[in-house]
C-alpha cells in the first residue's frame, strides 16, 4: 500500500496541490471554490509542532473503492488505512478537486480520543460522510471546519482538545472581517456541528463552539438579481433555434437542439420557479401528460417530491425541444443534456447545475443583460411576475415548495419600482 504524502508546511501543501492540478489535464469541473490553505507557515516552525504526522492526502492514503456512493464501504477503508479518508467520490464532493485536494489537518491525526473511544480522525471523517448527505452542504462544512483547523495550527495547537471558545471566538471575529455575515453565521454553524459529533464520538469532552455568538445579520429583501418581465421576454426570444445550412446551392434551415435546449430550461426555471438543482436532476418521464395538461416532477432539496402544471409558454418550449431532439421516450434518461462540443448534437449526459449556470452567462451576455444574471435569477424572476400579476404570496410559497412565507417575500421585488419611482420625484 503507498505510503501518505507528509508535508513539513502549508506552503508545501499548497505546492503539491497546485502541482496535482496542473497535471491531470482531464478533470472535470465540479463547481464551487477550494478553500485556499495559508501559505504563510514556515517549514521548521510546523515541523515541530507537528513531528510525526503532517496532513495526508487521501488520493495518495489509499486506492479508489468501486462503487464509492455506497457509504457502507468506507469503514473497512478507515480501519486499514490509518486516517484515510473516505472513497473518492466523497472526497470529491467536499473538496472541488477531488481527492487531491481534500487532506487532514494534523490537529486531527494527532488527536486520540478517550478510552473506548473512536479515533479522532475515523470520527472527523464519518461527520462529513455519514452526517451530510447534500454534497454542497458536505462541500461548504468541510471548508469551514479547514479554515477553522488551519487557524490553530498556525496559532501553535497541536490537537483538538486544545482549541478553546476563545479561539473560535477569535477565528469568527477574524472571518467576520473577511466574509458576509451569512457565510460567518453557516461557518460557525458548521463548527458547532462538527464539535458536537466529536464530542458523541469522546473525542472532545466540550464543545468549544457551543457558547460562542455569530455576527448579526437580518435581512428583508433577498440579493439575487432579478429581471424585469420586458427583459424575461427578450432573453427568451434572443435564443436561436434553427441554424441555416447550405445544401447545393439551396439554402435550408434546421433546428438547433443547444438553443431549443437552453430555452426550454430556462422557461421552465422562470415558469416553476424551480431550482437549478431540480431542473437538472429531471428525466424525460418526469415531463408527463396529466389530463389534458401535462406536469413536471420536480425532486426538490431536502428529499421533496414537488409536482407542479406546466405553463403554456414553458410547455411550447418543452414538446419543441423533445420533438428535435427524438428523446420522447427515452424516459429514464436526462430531460437537459450536455452538447458533443461545437457539434451542435447532444450527448446521453446530463447537465450539472455548472453547466447550466455557464448557459445562463453566455445566453444573458449575448442578450445584452447584466453579468449578474444567475440561474437563481429566473426564480426570482417568476416569482416577481406572479405577484405583480396578481398572484398570493401564499400560492408564490406553495409553487416555489418555500417552507417558510418570509423566504417567498425575500424574492418579491414590487417594491423596487416603487422605490425609484418615489426617489425621482426628488427634483431641484
Amino acid at each position: 500500500m503507498p505510503q501518505p504524502k507528509l508535508y513539513e508546511s502549508a506552503a508545501q501543501r499548497q505546492k503539491a496541490y497546485r502541482a496535482r492540478k496542473s497535471a491531470s489535464v482531464h478533470r472535470e469541473p465540479t463547481g464551487a471554490a477550494l478553500p485556499q490553505e495559508d501559505s504563510t507557515g514556515g517549514g521548521d516552525e510546523a515541523a515541530q509542532r507537528c513531528p510525526d504526522g503532517q496532513r495526508q492526502d487521501l488520493d495518495t492514503a489509499a486506492p479508489s473503492i468501486p462503487g464509492a456512493t455506497d457509504l457502507a464501504a468506507v469503514a473497512p477503508r478507515i480501519e486499514s488505512v490509518p486516517a484515510a479518508a473516505a472513497s473518492s467520490q466523497i472526497a470529491q464532493s467536499i473538496g472541488n478537486e477531488g481527492a487531491a485536494a481534500f487532506s487532514l489537518s494534523p490537529l486531527v491525526l494527532q488527536s486520540g480520543g478517550s478510552s473506548g473511544g473512536e479515533s479522532a480522525a475515523r470520527r472527523f471523517l464519518e461527520f462529513f460522510t455519514v452526517t451530510i448527505r447534500n454534497p454542497h452542504t458536505r462541500r461548504a462544512y468541510y471548508r469551514a471546519a479547514s479554515a477553522l483547523l488551519d487557524f490553530c495550527e498556525e496559532r501553535g495547537l497541536r490537537e483538538l482538545g486544545q482549541i478553546q471558545p476563545m479561539m473560535v471566538a477569535a477565528f469568527i471575529e477574524t472571518r467576520t472581517g473577511q466574509k458576509s455575515a451569512p457565510t460567518v453565521k453557516q461557518e460557525l454553524a458548521a463548527i458547532r456541528q462538527m464539535f458536537d459529533y466529536l464530542v458523541t464520538g469522546h473525542v472532545v469532552e466540550v464543545n468549544p463552539a457551543a457558547a460562542v455568538r455569530g455576527p448579526r445579520y437580518s435581512v428583508q429583501k433577498g440579493k439575487t438579481p432579478v429581471l424585469a418581465r420586458e427583459d424575461a421576454r427578450h432573453l427568451l426570444g434572443s435564443i436561436p433555434t434553427t441554424y441555416i445550412y447550405k445544401e447545393g446551392n439551396a439554402e435550408k434551415t434546421a433546428p438547433n437542439l443547444v438553443g431549443l435546449r437552453d430555452r426550454a430550461l430556462i422557461a421552465l426555471m422562470i415558469f416553476s420557479f424551480a431550482r437549478v438543482g431540480a431542473v437538472t436532476k429531471l428525466s424525460v418521464g418526469d415531463y408527463q401528460q396529466n389530463g389534458k395538461k401535462f406536469s413536471i416532477g420536480l425532486k426538490e432539496k431536502g428529499g421533496k417530491f414537488h409536482e407542479l402544471p406546466v405553463h403554456h409558454l414553458a410547455e411550447e418550449y418543452l414538446d419543441a425541444y423533445l420533438k428535435a431532439s427524438g428523446i420522447e421516450e427515452q424516459k429514464r434518461t436526462p430531460l437537459f443534456r450536455t452538447s458533443r462540443g461545437r457539434s451542435g448534437r447532444l450527448s446521453d449526459k446530463g447537465m450539472t447545475s455548472s453547466d447550466v449556470l455557464y448557459m445562463v452567462k453566455r445566453r444573458a451576455a449575448a442578450a445584452g443583460l447584466p453579468g449578474s444574471t444567475c440561474c437563481h435569477t429566473f426564480r426570482g424572476t417568476g416569482i416577481t411576475a406572479y405577484l405583480e400579476n396578481g398572484g398570493t404570496v401564499e400560492n408564490a410559497q406553495a409553487i416555489a415548495s418555500h417552507a417558510d412565507p418570509r423566504t417567498t417575500r425575500l424574492y418579491d421585488r414590487r417594491s423596487d419600482k416603487i422605490t425609484l419611482t418615489e426617489i425621482e420625484r426628488i427634483q431641484l
